[in-house]
């Protein structure tokens, strides 16, 4: 069809081109020069006849003159198409084509001319009328072509007529009658001549104009078929897509009754066609879980023309729910009225199951999530509160007269106690930093304090195996920065004490310094060991989890594998990170950086945790100690022997609430997790309804930071998690009286 419409253009094209004014030029002077012979050959037979009745001289003389205007024109005829191709307009061509026919047509008048005087008159006047009247239907003929060019030929052959005529009554003088008849005759031919040429004419106008007007009417027949065909094409490419379509698709009506249902609409819900047709969807495919607000919406949708989506259960001809995604979508005819609805329905019954596995899937991990949050709790309340009694009592038992034997049996206690709580906090914080709850909480502290207490820490860890213990601060070392002291220590303490535990002679030297970077700086801590070394396959291994250098090293010094790696998520947390350098044999060297702020710090005295108060300071006072845990009782009992202070006890948070009203203590050691009461609801209790307000301090194994916050929303003024020293304990207690005693 596209090639039909394509040739018919080209014809139209064509029939354009021939018919417009330079084609016309072209036709016509091809016309004319393909005639020309026998022009020629009536004007040789002419010039016979003057040779035989005149003379052969009159004869070559209006051959002559003829055959010069027949040149004249042939020869500008011939050049047309070459000037056309060249460029020259069309107009100036049929100028100068008017002038050779105006020179064609003169020189057959003189030839004429000369036929009608020289032959005898009554024979010349038919010859003459003859070629004249030759002459004039041929330049009718040329109208159509070249209208000037055929004007101007028959007003040369009417002008050379009348001069004949005129010529033939004025000076020849013949008879008056024959010139009469002769005019007579001559009208009487243009008569007759003059409809054939109309009818000639007119006829070839019509005919080109009924050839135009099929040329068109075949194109636009021919562009009609093609725009059917292609309709046809959409239609069935259309209805292919809806009949082979996975989605259910129903076409609706304007008052949303059903007119056609695809195949796939059957397939999943059971109804034919002949069984819907004409019926609203509400009737056979909503149910009791369909919902109503959804239908409420579509049906407000097609009685507004505008499209909707939604999703609701559908039912299938026995009755079974399905889920459905449906899209409608209004379609108007030429006038803009709604003609009817689409409603694509897709099954969705998998994605919802798979939602709802999900939310059940979320519900379960979520609830996992609590019971392992409430479980490490729990784990850490009931590991650190025996832990809380072995450390406190071999604390109390190294300061008993004992034996050296005995001594170092209790030395030994403690320090393997020590050991367990090291490997449970590093456990606990391991499982807080993959489940995202341990956070950084950063405060304003002074560096060099935070360092000292660390290496007060290790120095015992240190002289215990001959190992020299050194740090080394550079002078542009800030005095207070912006960070979190508690897990800086807690990363210090961890890679200064493997440093210590890999190292078996020789020294461990800590450097700190500052990276600086714009206006902020970053620590940088480099602590350098004499160690065993770890080896190059190695060494990339050592921050996994739960990994070491290898087997040998775990049972030879033991460990869990878990402190580098806690130290390298805490140092990344904290904006830096944790690398190694290392050489078997020859010692390791761990580059710790942390960013943290330089800020602006008023100086305080610092507190030395080793620095006991002074019995003094706990004079009169009353302590009430709050704790179910019989060992923990008799620890703090022990911890505070000796001194002029009265200690009281509660077993639980129902007796510690009535002992504070009874009693009226100075400082309350509460613990968080005891039966009847809690310490949390002892304490809101405490603060809300009696008026005498002590100092309370949390004194739990639940050694969250988020235990530590609960305690200090509940209204307690201090925190101290198990198991707890000596001198932290006083140091707690003797801070608390100062507080209160500037309150009072």
């Amino acid at each position: 069809m596209a090639a039909e419409i394509h040739e018919l253009n080209r014809a139209l094209e064509a029939f354009d081109r021939r018919n417009g004014p330079a084609g016309l030029l072209l036709r016509y002077a091809r016309g004319r020069l393909r005639h020309r012979f026998s022009r020629l050959t009536l004007t040789l037979f002419g010039s016979v006849i003057l040779a035989l009745s005149v003379s052969p001289q009159i004869g070559v003389l209006a051959c002559l003159v003829a055959v010069t205007g027949e040149v004249i024109d042939n020869y500008q005829l011939r050049g047309v198409k070459k000037q056309l191709h060249r460029g020259d307009s069309v107009k100036s061509l049929l100028r100068k084509t008017t002038l050779t026919a105006f020179a064609q047509a003169a020189g057959l008048s003189v030839f004429v001319a000369i036929l009608w005087l020289a032959i005898p008159h009554e024979v010349s006047f038919l010859l003459c009328l003859a070629y004249l009247g030759a002459g004039a239907i041929n330049a009718i003929m040329a109208l159509a072509y070249h209208r000037s060019a055929a004007l101007a030929r028959l007003v040369v052959y009417g002008g050379t007529l009348a001069m004949l005529f005129a010529a033939d009554y004025y000076v020849l003088e013949h008879q008056r009658e024959q010139f009469f008849y002769n005019l007579a005759a001559t009208f009487m031919v243009a008569y007759t001549m003059l409809p054939f040429v109309s009818y000639v004419t007119t006829g070839r106008l019509r005919h080109l104009r009924q050839q135009r007007r099929q040329i068109e009417q075949g194109l636009e027949l021919a562009k009609a078929n093609a725009a059917l065909l292609q309709r046809q094409r959409e239609g069935r490419f259309l209805s292919s897509i809806a009949e082979n379509a996975v989605d259910s698709i129903i076409m609706l009506d304007a008052d949303a009754n059903t007119l056609w249902v695809n195949p796939a609409f059957t397939r999943k819900t059971g109804y034919k066609l002949s069984e819907v047709v004409g019926k609203h969807p509400s009737d056979y495919l909503h149910g009791p879980r369909s919902d109503p607000a959804i239908l409420e919406r579509f049906t407000n949708a097609i009685n507004e023309g505008v499209s909707a989506h939604g999703e609701n259960v559908n039912y299938t001809k026995i009755g079974a729910p399905f889920w459905v995604e449906t899209n409608l979508s209004p379609v108007f005819d030429d006038d803009g009225k709604l003609e009817m609805v689409i409603s694509v329905d897709r099954d969705i019954t998998l994605k919802k199951q798979r939602e709802a596995e999900l939310a059940e899937a979320k519900r379960a991990a979520e609830q996992g999530e609590r019971a392992k949050t409430a479980f490490l709790a729990t784990m850490s309340h009931e590991i650190r509160t025996p832990m809380n009694g072995i450390i406190g009592m071999s604390e109390l038992l190294s300061e008993a007269k004992l034996s050296s034997e005995e001594a170092l049996y209790v030395q030994t206690i403690r320090h393997s106690s020590e050991a367990l709580l090291t490997i449970i906090n590093d456990i606990l914080d391991f499982s807080k930093l993959q489940d995202g709850h341990l956070k950084i909480s950063s405060v304003a502290f002074e560096v060099q304090p935070c360092l000292d207490e660390v290496m007060n820490l290790m120095r015992p860890q240190a002289a215990a195996k001959g190992i020299a213990l050194d740090i080394e601060m550079k002078d542009d070392l800030p005095r207070a920065v912006w960070g979190d002291d508690g897990r800086l220590r807690q990363v210090l303490v961890n890679i200064i004490g493997n440093a210590i535990k890999f190292t078996e002679k020789g020294s461990v030297t800590v450097q700190v310094g500052t990276v600086k970077e714009g206006p902020d700086h970053g620590l940088e801590i480099a602590v350098t060991d004499t160690g065993i070394g770890i080896a190059p396959d190695r060494i990339e291994h050592v921050f996994d989890q739960f990994a070491q250098a290898d087997a040998a090293t775990t049972r030879r010094f033991g460990g869990t594998g878990l402190g580098l790696a806690i130290s390298r998520q805490l140092a990344r947390m904290m904006g830096g990170d944790v690398t190694v350098t290392s050489a078997v044999n020859v010692g390791s060297c761990f580059m710790i950086t942390v960013d943290f702020p330089e800020v602006n710090l008023p100086t305080k005295r610092a507190i030395d945790p080793d620095v006991l108060p002074e019995p003094a300071v706990f004079a009169g006072t009353t302590v009430l100690l709050a704790e179910d845990n019989r060992t923990n009782r008799l620890l703090v009992q022990k911890l505070l022997k000796d001194l002029p202070l009265s200690l009281i006890t509660a077993k639980n948070g129902k007796e510690a609430v009535e002992q504070v009203k009874e009693r009226k203590p100075d400082v309350v050691l509460m613990d968080m997790s005891m039966p009847e009461m809690d310490g949390l609801d002892a304490t809101r209790y405490i603060r809300n309804h009696i008026p005498t307000q002590p100092h309370i301090i949390a004194l739990t194994a639940n050694a969250y930071r988020s235990d530590r916050q609960a305690c200090l929303e509940a209204g307690m003024n201090g925190f101290l998690p198990k198991p707890v020293r000596r001198g932290e304990l006083l140091q707690a207690i003797a801070k608390g009286l100062e507080s209160r005693s500037r309150a009072v």
